[in-house]
């Protein structure tokens, strides 16, 4: 190569999840109704948030960014995952591709920590309540809510100077649905395994510190609520339960994936579709549907439109 770091390659090709025309039509079905899911769903819990004045709380408040975060990471990859289901070939210029590595670990990284702050906000509320507001004043929680967006935009900023600068100039097919860094490492003009695994572990070495955070909050919570209360423990076992689903929906896949622990290819698929598509539509049920002042909002807005009505 006469141009050093300069890439040839104006596009890569991606292999899909499958072969099959059957399959790729049920896919197809299934991740539009998914993805138009998250969309209704969380952008519906942002706007819910912001008019009802009775969620204007730091838990709320940052339920309203997590919503948000889901819909951005889902329509990263979701919108050109359907649309090549219908396309015989599947290419993405290189713009493209590394605007999906940006986007994925930009929201994927403030979503990680948006949980982590809301793991935090919980066990303030639980484990210190007469302090709370003190805690977790209105200042101080935009300021972790900006923190969580600003370490999500450096860590997409570190995978996107890594790659960016590689030299592209002969294999571009990547065995994925979307740019994956790893396998899109793989394609570079040079031996790039040892970044690779720099890369992956930084990535996941992120998540599990996240996850391992995360775990102590909810093991706290569990432990303050059960020496305080019998039945309160139980009350609080199922929501931490269910949001623990989350964490692990979202986390699991991300620690295998980056840690790189599996080296099958289709599990690897697999796990991209649980962190990108299925956990930002579970996310609005799992958060909200069982909450009893969303439930309440959701009757107060259905009685105002209803009103409206001539």
């Amino acid at each position: 190569m006469e141009e050093g770091n300069q890439s040839v390659v104006s596009e890569f090709i991606f292999q899909g999840l499958c072969a099959s025309k059957e399959l790729q039509i049920f896919l197809l079905l299934t991740f539009s109704t998914l993805y138009l899911l998250t969309v209704v769903g969380n952008l519906f819990v942002v706007l819910l948030i912001i008019r009802d004045h009775h969620l204007h709380s730091p838990m709320y408040f940052l339920l309203a960014n997590l919503s948000f975060v889901d819909f951005c990471l889902s329509s990263v990859t979701t919108p050109k995952l359907t649309t090549d289901l219908l396309q015989e070939n599947k290419t993405i210029s290189f713009g493209g591709c590394m605007s999906q590595i940006l986007g994925v670990h930009f929201f994927g990284g403030a979503e990680m920590t948006i949980l982590v702050t809301m793991g935090y906000d919980r066990y303030v509320a639980i484990c210190k309540p007469l302090h709370y507001s003190s805690i977790m004043d209105r200042q101080k929680c935009i300021w972790l809510v900006w923190i969580a967006w600003i370490i999500g935009f450096l860590h997409s900023l570190i995978q996107m100077v890594t790659i960016v600068g590689l030299p592209f100039c002969g294999p571009r097919v990547v065995d994925s649905f979307f740019c994956d860094i790893p396998l899109v490492m793989k394609l570079a003009c040079m031996e790039t395994d040892t970044l690779g695994r720099v890369i992956n572990t930084n990535s996941g070495i992120y998540a599990t510190t996240c996850f391992i955070l995360l775990m102590i909050s909810y093991t706290y919570i569990l432990l303050t609520v059960f020496l305080r209360s019998k039945d309160g423990a139980s009350k609080a076992l199922s929501t931490c339960t269910s949001h623990i689903v989350v964490v692990v929906l979202f986390f699991g896949p991300c620690i295998v994936i980056f840690l790189g622990s599996v080296n099958i290819t289709w599990v690897d698929k697999f796990l991209s579709v649980v962190y990108t598509l299925i956990t930002p539509v579970l996310n609005p049920a799992i958060y909200t549907l069982r909450n009893k002042e969303i439930k309440n909002a959701i009757k107060r807005l259905w009685a105002s439109l209803s009103n409206m009505k001539p």
